[in-house]
């Protein structure tokens, strides 16, 4: 009997799978040094991003129920 894949829970807290198979999650670079970013920028990355194809593949193994 082969054993069941375990979910990567650090992972599965950050980044949520949608129905279409998309991974989406936070963008980078919103958490400090804002004095600098403009609003729009700012704006931006508060809202959800979905993930590049090739970290995709990354990230189906270590979220193997997703």
């Amino acid at each position: 009997m082969k054993n069941k894949a375990k979910t990567h829970r650090a992972t599965a807290k950050r980044l949520r799978i949608t129905r279409t198979g998309k991974v989406v999650g936070r963008k980078a670079f919103g958490s400090h040094l804002l004095s600098k970013k403009n609003r729009k920028r700012k704006r931006n990355l508060g809202k959800q991003a979905t993930m590049h194809p090739d970290s995709v593949r990354k990230i189906s193994k270590i979220l193997p129920y997703g």
